[in-house]
């Protein structure tokens, strides 16, 4: 059995040491996770990578509130140009200790809360939720500014009769 390789971008909190009520944590990433954010994410780089975070509750229910904010550059699926973005994410993120429910729901109602991140041994990796936000917050289809998409013109349809359609049209 191998052992998986560590996350680009790991800050491991222990909940156990952490201020009661309310605590302030800010992760930045290093030039070299953000490569390897990058190399994860297949974009060209990321760079200027903070997320930070407000944490409230107990030791057993954590609530995680913040921001995460970089700078991508992207591909545009249009011109096929690199171009830089900027990114900001909301985060809001809920922690227990309680073991998950024996049968996940089939389908969660749309609105309804999600059910708690776990906190494993006696922690949280506020490392890898910012990897997880700024994941979230890169466009799928990015499109760089003021590229805009100009179809094709209109070829008349072929089809497998044309040549007898012009014969009969005396087209010749």
């Amino acid at each position: 059995m191998s052992v998986p390789p560590p996350p680009p971008l790991s800050r491991p909190v222990e909940v156990g040491r952490l201020p009661r009520g309310r605590a302030e944590v800010t992760v930045e990433a290093t030039p070299g996770e953000c490569a390897a954010l990058a190399q994860t994410f297949d974009i060209p780089a990321v760079r200027d990578l903070v997320g930070r975070f407000v944490l409230t509750g107990t030791l057993s229910r954590l609530t995680v509130k913040g921001t995460v904010e970089a700078v991508a550059t992207q591909v545009c699926t249009l011109s096929l140009e690199p171009f830089e973005t900027s990114l900001r994410e909301p985060v809001e993120v809920v922690f227990s200790d309680a073991p998950p429910p024996e049968e996940p729901e089939a389908a969660t109602d749309e609105g309804a809360p999600e059910p708690p991140d776990p906190i494993v041994n006696g922690r949280i990796d506020l490392g890898a939720l910012t990897a997880e936000f700024l994941a979230l917050g890169l466009d799928p289809y990015p499109r760089k500014p003021g590229v805009s998409f100009e179809p094709a013109p209109a070829e008349p349809e072929r089809g497998p009769f044309d040549v007898l359609r012009r014969l009969h049209d005396g087209e010749g």
